[in-house]
This record gives C-alpha cells, sequence and structure tokens, in this order.
C-alpha cells in the first residue's frame, strides 16, 4: 500500500520534532563496515535511519525509539530491545500495528527495528554458497554497533519477533548464544523442517518473486545448512536465555472474522508443538501461551508482546 504524501502540517511538525532531538554524531557513524548515511527525526525520541550495509550489499531503513529520559543523561548507555517485523512488512509495522512508543515511554530502553528485507526473513542467504544478503550480520553486529557507538546503546540486548521475525528471534539468539540474554516470538516458524514448512518458507520467499533456494538451498541437499539455521535443531543453545513464544490454534480452535490469518495462524499449530516439546527434552525452560482460535495478525501479537513483557523486562535488567 502507498504511502500517503506529507501534507504540510506533518512536515512541519517533523521540523519541529527535529529541533528537540537528542544531539548525535556530526559525522556518519560506522560500525562493523556499515555506516549511518542518513537520520531524520520523526519526533523526539524516534529517528529513522539509513544505514549502508557492507554485508547485505545496499542502503537499508533502521527505525530507533529512544528512552524519555535520553537528551538529559548523556553519559548514560541503556539496554536495547530488538524488535523484528514479519513477512512482506517493513521496519515501520511495529510502530504502525501496536502502541509500542507509548508503551516504552516509562521504560530505560532502547529499541530498534531494522528492515529485514522483502520477506522479513532475518537471515544470512545461501544464494548458491555466496552467502548474501546476510540480514543477521546487518541485524546483530553492524546495526548493534551503530547503537553503541551513536546512541549510547549498552549491552544488555533482548529481541522480539512477529511470524517471520518470531523465527528471526530464537534463531539469532540461539546462533548467538548468550548474546540476547531473553527472546521472544509470537507467531513464529520455529522449527523450519516440519512437515509443511519448508514449502511455507519457500513460499514467502516466491511471493517477492525470488527464487526459494536462494535462501538455505533446497531443504534435502543442503540440510546441513537448513539444520544451521532451524531453532528446533538448535534449541540446546537456548539454555540461559529467556524464553517467551506464543502460537494460536487459528480456525480449528474457533471462528475468527480474519479466516485467512486464522487459517496461516492454524497452519503453523503443529510445529510450534514440536518445538515446546523439544525444549521440554532438553530442559530448557521457556514461557509458553498456546491458545484457541487466533489469527495471524497485529491485535494478537500486541497482546503477547504485553504478555511476554515481564520476560524481556528481566533479560534488559528493569525488573
Amino acid at each position: 500500500m502507498p504511502l500517503p504524501r506529507p501534507t504540510r502540517r506533518s512536515v512541519l511538525l517533523a521540523a519541529a520534532a527535529a529541533t528537540l532531538a537528542p544531539a548525535v554524531a556530526a559525522t556518519p557513524a560506522s560500525g562493523a563496515g556499515a555506516r549511518i548515511t542518513g537520520e531524520r527525526w520523526l519526533d523526539a525520541r524516534t529517528v529513522d535511519l539509513t544505514v549502508a550495509s557492507p554485508s547485505v550489499g545496499a542502503s537499508l531503513p533502521v527505525r530507533v525509539i529512544l528512552p524519555t529520559g535520553y537528551a538529559t543523561q548523556p553519559t548514560r548507555t541503556w539496554p536495547v530491545l530488538h524488535l523484528l517485523q514479519g513477512a512482506h512488512d517493513d521496519y515501520t509495522s511495529w510502530t504502525r500495528e501496536t502502541d509500542i512508543a507509548a508503551f516504552l515511554a516509562d521504560k530505560d530502553v532502547i529499541a530498534v527495528m531494522p528492515s529485514s528485507g522483502p520477506t522479513g526473513i532475518p537471515t544470512d542467504w545461501w544464494n548458491y554458497g555466496l552467502g548474501s544478503p546476510d540480514y543477521e550480520t546487518f541485524h546483530v553486529d553492524e546495526v548493534m554497533e551503530l547503537l553503541r557507538t551513536t546512541y549510547r546503546a549498552g549491552t544488555r540486548r533482548v529481541v522480539a519477533g512477529v511470524s517471520t521475525g518470531g523465527y528471526g528471534a530464537f534463531a539469532f539468539a540461539a546462533r548467538r548464544p548468550g548474546l540476547f540474554s531473553a527472546a521472544a516470538s509470537y507467531s513464529g516458524i520455529l522449527d523450519t523442517l516440519a512437515l509443511s514448512m519448508p514449502l511455507v518458507m519457500s513460499a514467502i520467499v516466491a511471493r517477492e518473486s525470488l527464487i526459494p533456494l536462494t535462501l538455505w538451498g533446497a531443504s534435502i541437499l543442503q540440510r546441513t545448512n537448513w539444520e544451521r539455521h532451524n531453532p528446533y535443531a538448535l534449541a540446546n543453545a537456548l539454555k540461559g536465555t529467556g524464553l517467551y513464544f506464543s502460537q494460536g490454534r487459528g480456525l480449528s480452535g474457533g471462528a475468527p472474522d480474519n479466516l485467512e490469518g486464522a487459517f496461516l495462524e492454524g497452519t503453523l499449530w503443529e510445529q510450534s508443538q514440536r518445538f515446546a516439546q523439544r525444549l521440554g527434552a532438553l530442559g530448557v525452560p521457556a514461557t509458553t501461551h498456546f491458545y484457541n482460535g487466533g489469527a495471524h495478525a497485529w491485535p494478537y501479537w500486541q497482546q503477547e508482546f504485553r504478555a511476554s513483557w515481564p520476560t524481556l523486562a528481566a533479560g534488559l535488567g528493569l525488573s
């Protein structure tokens, strides 16, 4: 859907907000080879960055929400809440679909929402052995280093995401053990090799007119690569990470008004159960919420984010 054209009033408001923006480096910052090449303040706490990413080979947008007390505490560092988009969405989704900015207004945390590309799968793509674009490195290394050097981000990190972003949250935490102290997934794909899940992943890629094999290769021929990216296969590495994940049953558990979203939610039900059983067998503790009905949609995910906040806050050192 095209974005509305800015009105004169919105331009004036943005200009006024920019005068309230906290001071940052006067020259473009860099981190892990990435550079901030653009900065646009939406209000006193929210800034959209353009980041030139070597790992992706493109310039990508990143939205950042700063703590309310950021400007008045110029020597303080802040923990980071990393929020991931879902499939076929973008970096604005969390602020567009939820009240995240208002919710965090009294929380001492930086929230960051980097782009995950058109598919919303934040991973290093196989791409016939080239390993690019690499959205994982962009998120976990490049963006986080830029936040550290430019916006006083501290070392405590947590990550949460919806749908393919829920996949990313647990994949990041499992592939980088100890880097994220907590992770939350809302209707995420947590077992990419469960029955029908390779088809789901392929359909997500194909919908963006991309070749499904470029993601991780063929799920049979490149199975090792799929397992290297599968939270289910890496579940043991999640020990010590605070975990929350939720999943609705979709159509089989009720009759919501969003039939397409309910169908998709139900498609993910069995793999989420399989993942929960895997954690139980490994003795990895997690807080789970499995509910009847539900749809693959933001009203449910906003509720689940709030339910997961105690887990995330503990990981941030805020509880």
